[in-house]
């Protein structure tokens, strides 16, 4: 069983800065992980993802350039630093690994 737990959403103001987490924990296999949104009213979307030894990473067109994942194999913990947040930005933010998902954080972007 894996469980993940994301941390670090909250409100900030257009072009602001936050930088969340998500925290692994259980019997699993390093592999690759991501992060999704979703937004109210849309569908759950990819926003970036990372492989297993955190190399290469992958990011979805609207967040490139703004926005970078990590990982910390010590730690089994990924991040997403997000900088330059836009009102589009606004979702609540979700971990996955394999079929596994966090509960999710909510990331609000005030204009």
């Amino acid at each position: 069983q894996v469980q993940l737990v994301e941390s670090g959403g909250g409100l900030v103001q257009a072009g602001g800065s936050l930088r969340l987490s998500c925290a692994a924990s259980g019997t699993f296999t390093p592999d690759s992980m991501a992060w999704f949104r979703q937004a109210p009213g849309k569908e759950r979307e990819f926003v970036a993802g990372i492989n297993s030894n955190g190399a290469m990473t992958t990011y979805a067109g609207s967040v490139k350039g703004r926005f970078t994942i990590s990982r910390d194999l010590v730690k089994n913990t990924m991040y997403l630093q997000m900088n330059g947040l836009k009102p589009d930005d606004t979702a609540v933010y979700y971990c996955n690994l394999d079929d596994y998902w966090g509960q999710g954080t909510q990331v609000t972007v005030s204009s």
